[in-house]
């Protein structure tokens, strides 16, 4: 057992080709880095995996991946957050890592369970798409980035938006999760 997650083997990942813990969630993961690479096009070099967002609240501090970033033209254009369940209880939480993974708002922000997605307009936060299928293709993500204004997030929503992530990461987390490092 690798903290709470039934580890089911080893498995070679999509997008580094590096060898991680097979689990359920990581068999989404992958599925999710297959599709991105296979369906809508996105090279494996724009995409990160596991970015390792420091979000803080007050003195406390910790490490949260983030599932993918995607970098298009330079700029972070889109982030895809996965976790099992309820969409919805998951849209503000990723919205505020969008916010903090580069600097600047980032134009598509992804929630998904592996099933189901919910794209949100990161500028906005309305949610403007519904489904995997309907997650941007690269093409489409340089079409919706010409628009886009990359505003500059202030040192100060900076620091509520870490707050937020923190709550629903961290705070809100199991006690075995290892995927969140507390530092």
């Amino acid at each position: 057992m690798n903290g709470h997650h039934l580890v089911l083997g080893e498995l070679v990942d999509t997008i580094t080709g590096e060898t991680v813990a097979d689990t359920h969630d990581e068999r989404y993961r992958q599925k999710l880095g297959r599709l991105l690479v296979e369906q809508k096009g996105y090279d494996r070099s724009q995409i990160e995996t596991r970015f390792p967002l420091v979000c803080r609240a007050g003195d406390n501090r910790a490490i949260v991946p983030i599932d993918f970033v995607i970098t298009a033209a330079g700029k972070v254009a889109m982030i895809l957050k996965y976790g099992p369940g309820s969409l919805t209880t998951r849209h503000r939480c990723t919205l505020a890592a969008s916010r903090l993974v580069s600097g600047h708002l980032v134009p598509i922000v992804v929630v998904t369970n592996g099933e189901d997605a919910d794209i949100l307009d990161g500028a906005s936060s309305e949610v403007v798409r519904s489904g995997l299928a309907a997650i941007p293709s690269a093409v489409e993500l340089a079409e919706m980035m010409a628009g886009f204004g990359f505003e500059k997030i202030s040192a100060q929503r900076a620091e509520m938006e870490s707050r937020i992530v923190y709550c629903y990461e961290v705070d809100d987390s199991c006690p075995c999760d290892d995927t969140i490092c507390r530092i």
